[in-house]
C-alpha cells in the first residue's frame, strides 16, 4: 500500500515538473500608461517582472544588470531608480522579487524603455534564460523613433507603431539578432492576465495560453491581438555562449521581448 501511494506521489509530482516546464516565461517592463497626453501626469512608473503572463506566475528577479531609456536617438541608463518590490499572484502563497521605477517625461515623444535581466537559472529546463525586453511610450503626439533599434543582443523592431493600437489590429514586427535578422524566428505570444482591466482570459485548454507564430525568411511576423489589454510577443533562441552552473557550462536561452497595449473600440 505504501509503495502504491509513493509511486503515486512521484507520478503526480512528475506531472507537475512537466506542466510548469510548458509554461512561457516572460520579461515584462509595464509602464503605468503607454501614451502621455496633454494635461496627464507626466510621471510614469514602471514595473519588470519575470513571469508566466497568462498564469500570472512570478519567478525571482535579480536586480537587472541594465535597464535604460532611449529617446531621442539618446540612451539614458536608469539601474539606478530601480527598485525591489515583493509581488504574489496566481494562488501563489511566497513573495517574489520584482522591480519597479518612477520616469518623469519632460518633452515630447517616444520613449523605448529597455532591459537585460541577470541570468535565471530554470533547473527544469537545465538552462539559463536572458529575456530582453522593450516597450514603447509616447509622449504628447510627437511621433519620433519607436521603430528605432536600442541594439541589444536580441531585440524586436516594430513595424507597427507600438502604441494606439485597436484590440484586432495586426501587430507586426521583425526580429533581430546581433543586429541582424533572424529568418524564421518562432515567437510566444502570450496576454497578461494580471492587468485585464476588462476581465481576465480564461482559455478552453492549455493550447490557447501561448500563441505561436513563424517568422518570415526577413524576420518579420504579425499577430491581430484579439482582447484588449497587454500582449507580449518573446522570439527565442539560443545564445552562442554559455553560462557554468556548479561548474558546468550550460546553455543560454536570449529572448527579444516586446509589449503592446490594445484598446476597445468605444
Amino acid at each position: 500500500m505504501l509503495n502504491n501511494l509513493a509511486h503515486l506521489l512521484l507520478s503526480w509530482s512528475l506531472v507537475l515538473v512537466f506542466a510548469s516546464c510548458g509554461l512561457a516565461h516572460f520579461g515584462v517592463v509595464l509602464p503605468s500608461d503607454d501614451i502621455v497626453n496633454q494635461g496627464e501626469s507626466r510621471s510614469i512608473e514602471l514595473q519588470l517582472k519575470f513571469i508566466h503572463p497568462h498564469e500570472g506566475h512570478y519567478m525571482e528577479m535579480m536586480k537587472p544588470r541594465h535597464f535604460g531609456v532611449l529617446s531621442g536617438g539618446t540612451r539614458v541608463d536608469l539601474v539606478t531608480t530601480l527598485k525591489s518590490q515583493a509581488g504574489r499572484s496566481g494562488g501563489q502563497v511566497q513573495d517574489f522579487t520584482f522591480w519597479k521605477s518612477d520616469y518623469q517625461i519632460r518633452r515630447p515623444g517616444d520613449y523605448t524603455f529597455y532591459l537585460e535581466p541577470a541570468p535565471y537559472w530554470e533547473p527544469a529546463e537545465d538552462k539559463f534564460i536572458v529575456h530582453y525586453t522593450k516597450v514603447c511610450v509616447n509622449a504628447f503626439g510627437l511621433e519620433s523613433s519607436w521603430d528605432q533599434p536600442v541594439g541589444l543582443e536580441t531585440e524586436i523592431i516594430p513595424l507597427t507603431r507600438p502604441y494606439g493600437l485597436w484590440r484586432g489590429n495586426l501587430f507586426s514586427g521583425q526580429v533581430l539578432l546581433k543586429g541582424k535578422t533572424l529568418p524564421y524566428a518562432e515567437l510566444e505570444v502570450e496576454y497578461l492576465n494580471e492587468r485585464a482591466e476588462q476581465g481576465r482570459l480564461h482559455a478552453p485548454s492549455d493550447s490557447f495560453v501561448t500563441q505561436v507564430v513563424k517568422a518570415d525568411a526577413q524576420g518579420v511576423f504579425h499577430y491581430a491581438m484579439p482582447k484588449s489589454g497587454w500582449w507580449g510577443f518573446a522570439a527565442l533562441s539560443e545564445a552562442d555562449w554559455k553560462l557554468q552552473y556548479d561548474g558546468i557550462d550550460k546553455a543560454v536561452e536570449i529572448g527579444a521581448v516586446f509589449w503592446v497595449y490594445a484598446t476597445d473600440l468605444q
